[in-house]
């Protein structure tokens, strides 16, 4: 009940006027990044990097691509982010 309680709030709170993006784009879009920066940037395990970009409740899911070196995340089939690795110099960006 209270999970369900906190994504109810979430959508609610994601359909505010006023806004240029709603609170889950912003999840879904720092966790593609901060993990695509976590693995292929600083080369940490996956494991660890999938704790390190978690949030509460974990809305954001994430599908990590290592041939491509991208990170997509979903969230409740309507949000969704992507970065990929850009090279040494740039690091991780959004697409």
């Amino acid at each position: 009940m209270r999970k369900a309680c906190t994504i109810l709030m979430l959508l609610v709170g994601a359909c505010r006027d006023g806004y240029s993006a709603s609170d889950l784009q912003l999840v879904t879009a720092y966790r593609a990044k901060e993990l695509c920066s976590c693995l292929f940037v600083t080369g940490q395990s996956e494991e660890f990097c999938l704790r390190y970009t978690s949030e509460d409740p974990n809305v954001a899911l994430p599908r990590i691509d290592r041939s491509r070196k991208t990170v997509s995340t979903a969230a409740f089939l309507l949000w969704g982010a992507r970065a990929r690795f850009d090279g040494p110099r740039t690091g991780c960006v959004l697409d």
